[in-house]
């Protein structure tokens, strides 16, 4: 027997699952709606790397999540254990089962620091710093703000992973601090990434490729890292050869910012909702499950192949809710997600680079008449005050924006390239 009973319940109280709540309130007024989240402090991640830079403050990026969540969703402040799907219940960590008639799965993706051996051990000293732990990422700040000269190092793990730019943005703030200290060509800086390229859209990537030869940067591709001995100041990485060869490399550093690698979290993994890859098995045009029509999945722990950023959440949001409407009201759900994502690349401390693509690496810009491939300044005052604010103001508190993103608006510098 179920302890409580919503229309609608919601895994997750991250940007997505705040967004859904707010949004299907917007629409509704009427229906129950339930949302499942342990964590009573709400971050705003996409500021991570400039906080990382220095250009912004984890203070800024910080929200109780009880001022989020529209006062008419009950906020079940617990963790969800696992899912029932054929009798429309999930069960909590304390034992109590929460039943549904629609279920949105969006928990976020599970930072798994312990597949680099030593991580946990050394991470937040010795100069081994990440931008992707809340408890760190003013670390980084703390490191480049005391680095002189010397090895710096930035690595990236295996796809797939939030923001696919971030690893490398925060290399940029790091080189740009020290040019304009005039202390850049003391550093040996190298990007280590698993990948086999700057990005993994070409039309960035060859763009991504002059902004590191700006810096002076080595780029090292297909090497992972595998472990980290903070003391020895020395990083070990595994580096595939063309032939797919794999070999183990030793690096002496004398700071080192670690992308950790990232899978959904293991109560996802475990559960019916998952496909053998272990992400939530969702349609990647509805974001329906693909067995259980009653409940749908976003954000970063399902199964569709888009960039993991908060701009995609943006997209999904309406669609998935819209989809729960129709099927309340006995009509087909719509195929309209087309895998936007967005990825504001701050290559400067006062540029970025905005890319924006769906679905295939087909590159959809929301401006015209502006090249995406350009660092602009404008870019940058979005990414520190404009995203920020669109975030907060609208998109979390369940307000539609929707600005249209067209292949067709890259074309004319497609051609170009």
């Amino acid at each position: 027997m179920s302890d409580q009973h919503h229309t609608l319940l919601i895994v997750g109280g991250g940007a997505a699952g705040v967004s859904v709540a707010n949004n299907m309130r917007r629409q509704n007024p009427s229906i129950a709606i339930g949302l499942i989240e342990p964590a009573e402090k709400h971050y705003y991640q996409p500021g991570f790397t400039i906080i990382g830079g220095g250009a912004y403050t984890l203070k800024q990026a910080t929200r109780n999540e009880k001022d989020l969540i529209h006062p008419s969703v009950t906020w079940i402040k617990e963790y969800a254990e696992t899912f029932q799907p054929d009798e429309n219940s999930v069960t909590l960590r304390s034992g109590n089962k929460v039943t549904y008639d629609f279920l949105v799965v969006c928990p976020g993706l599970q930072l798994d620091w312990g597949k680099i051996s030593g991580l946990k051990e050394t991470l937040g000293k010795n100069n081994v710093c990440s931008n992707y732990s809340v408890d760190h990422v003013e670390y980084t700040w703390t490191t480049i703000q005391a680095m002189q000269s010397g090895t710096a190092l930035f690595t990236q793990p295996p796809m797939p992973i939030k923001c696919a730019g971030a690893p490398q943005k925060i290399m940029y703030l790091a080189a740009d601090r020290f040019r304009k200290r005039g202390i850049l060509d003391k550093f040996n800086i190298e990007f280590c990434n698993a990948g086999p390229a700057m990005f993994g859209i070409p039309f960035f990537a060859k763009a991504l490729s002059k902004v590191v030869a700006n810096y002076g940067i080595k780029t090292n591709f297909s090497s992972n890292l595998i472990a980290v001995d903070g003391e020895a100041k020395t990083a070990t990485f595994e580096v595939t050869d063309s032939e797919g060869k794999k070999t183990t490399v030793s690096k002496s550093f004398d700071m080192i910012h670690v992308t950790p690698p990232q899978s959904a979290p293991d109560f996802i993994k475990q559960s019916p909702l998952a496909n053998a890859a272990g992400w939530v098995d969702v349609h990647e045009k509805t974001l329906q499950h693909n067995k259980y029509p009653n409940i749908f999945g976003l954000g970063d722990a399902t199964s569709t192949p888009n960039a993991k950023t908060a701009a995609a959440v943006r997209k999904q949001v309406p669609i998935l809710v819209d989809n729960i409407l129709n099927l309340m009201n006995s009509k087909p759900v719509e195929e309209k997600y087309d895998g936007y994502g967005s990825c504001p690349l701050t290559t400067s401390l006062n540029t970025v680079m905005l890319a924006e693509f769906s679905y295939g690496g087909k590159v959809t810009p929301s401006f015209p008449f502006l090249d995406p491939r350009e660092n602009r300044f404008i870019w940058w005052i979005g990414k520190k005050i404009g995203f920020p604010w669109m975030y907060w103001s609208l998109m979390i508190k369940g307000y539609r924006i929707d600005i249209p993103h067209l292949e067709s608006y890259a074309k004319k510098f497609m051609k170009e390239d």
